[in-house]
């Protein structure tokens, strides 16, 4: 019954930037970490980021450390994506997922949103 919806996605010049979010409902939202995860046409799944469920803890792959961050309000029941400078390369579909704690596998990960899409484009 856990329900996650993203937005924010869209179209963005090179060294643009975007905030995608995550809301959710269903559940307590601050017992469960959120995970970001992309996926662009003919590549895998890969993950991106991941908050635990406090916030206290976050994670970030290699491709966009330095210039994504995560973050989360639980008052909102919302987590935060902020990309900066963001490349050609990051242009994917954005999915957000939950689970009682953060992981770099998606089948760990039982709720998943719908996506945003982000095209990086000049």
């Amino acid at each position: 019954q856990l329900q996650l919806v993203e937005s924010g996605g869209g179209l963005v010049q090179p060294g643009g930037s975007l905030r995608l979010s995550c809301a959710a409902s269903g559940f307590i939202a601050d017992v469960y970490a959120i995970a970001w995860f992309r996926q662009a046409p003919g590549k895998e799944r890969e993950g991106v980021s991941c908050i635990s469920s406090s916030g206290g803890s976050t994670h970030y792959a290699d491709s966009v450390k330095g210039r994504f961050t995560i973050s989360r309000d639980n008052a909102k029941n919302t987590v935060y994506l902020q990309m900066n400078s963001l490349k050609l390369e990051d242009t994917a579909v954005y999915y957000c997922a939950a689970d009682p704690v953060c992981s770099w596998y998606g089948r760990y990960f039982r709720s998943w949103g719908q996506g945003t899409q982000v095209t990086v484009s000049s």
